[in-house]
């Protein structure tokens, strides 16, 4: 795990997680054959975009509004099978997969804020887990209403 000293170095750090994100979901969404897989994955790239352009404005104004919410969690990818990424996946294993990704950044960012003692830098974790909670949530969510509504 990498040190670090400085937000931005916190921040270049989340950008390129962020970034590497974005680059999956839309290799995921070339290699969909067909287009409701296809506009999914493009859809989870745009989320991902949106977070590291809020970092990047966290990185670009030097300030940062950190709120403390809680973020539901259903728990529902703690009990599926994870999924890898093929060409044919169908919506649920799409699904499970973005799941799966969103709880492993929230816990690298958890992991990262136990890491130091400076609060600033503390926070900026926190937020950023927080972040990828809600994330987590969304797919969770997706999955309830559409996956084991119809079972």
């Amino acid at each position: 795990m990498e040190n670090f000293s400085t937000i931005d170095e916190i921040l270049n750090f989340a950008m390129k997680n962020e970034q590497e994100a974005v680059d999956f979901y839309t290799t995921m969404s070339e290699h969909a054959k067909n287009q409701e897989m296809k506009d999914v994955f493009m859809n989870f790239a745009g989320e991902e975009v949106n977070h590291k352009a809020r970092l990047q404005k966290i990185k670009d104004d030097g300030s940062f509004e950190y709120k403390n919410e809680k973020v539901t969690d259903l728990n529902i990818s703690d009990y599926l099978v994870p999924a890898k990424p093929h060409p044919d996946m169908s919506y649920q294993e799409a699904l499970i997969l973005a799941m799966k990704k969103e709880k492993a950044a929230f816990s690298l960012y958890m992991k990262l804020s136990t890491k130091t003692d400076n609060e600033g830098l503390k926070s900026v974790f926190i937020s950023l887990a927080q972040e990828e909670a809600k994330h987590k949530l969304r797919f969770e969510l997706e999955y309830d209403e559409f996956i084991l509504r119809e079972n």
